[in-house]
């Protein structure tokens, strides 16, 4: 899903790889990016990686109405998601949050705001996979 404001997707890409791609803003002088990576441990054990599935129908129609909500409880600024599905590697990323305003604490606000609604809501799941 892509407007002005808000885009998203789920796939087996790396963050990296998402990132290389984005463009840049001349009218946001914020522009922050949440990587959230895959430790070494879960639940006291060690892993080697998680092994994300996912409700591919819903999971990007909850991503949709969270970009929709926050674009009308924030509407200065820009921001997309990607969550990566598949085998991710410890110290890989598994998600981006990019968010882009005219203020960085604002945009600090607003990307915290969308990883809490997107753990809460999104019909993604995580397994470990153990060493």
């Amino acid at each position: 899903m892509a407007s002005d404001h808000f885009s998203c997707s789920i796939g087996k890409d790396s963050v990296s790889k998402v990132e290389a791609g984005l463009d840049s803003s001349d009218i946001h002088g914020a522009d922050i990016r949440f990587h959230g990576v895959v430790r070494k441990t879960e639940d006291d054990r060690e892993i080697s990686a998680i092994r994300y599935t996912f409700y591919q129908d819903m999971a990007l129609q909850e991503l949709e109405k969270i970009g929709a909500d926050m674009t009308i409880a924030f509407p200065d600024h820009r921001a997309m998601v990607y969550h990566r599905v598949g085998e991710v590697t410890v110290g890989e990323a598994s998600i981006l949050i990019r968010v882009q305003t005219k203020h960085s604490a604002a945009a600090f606000e607003i990307c915290r705001e969308y990883l809490r609604r997107i753990k809460e809501t999104v019909p993604i799941w995580k397994k470990p996979v153990f060493v």
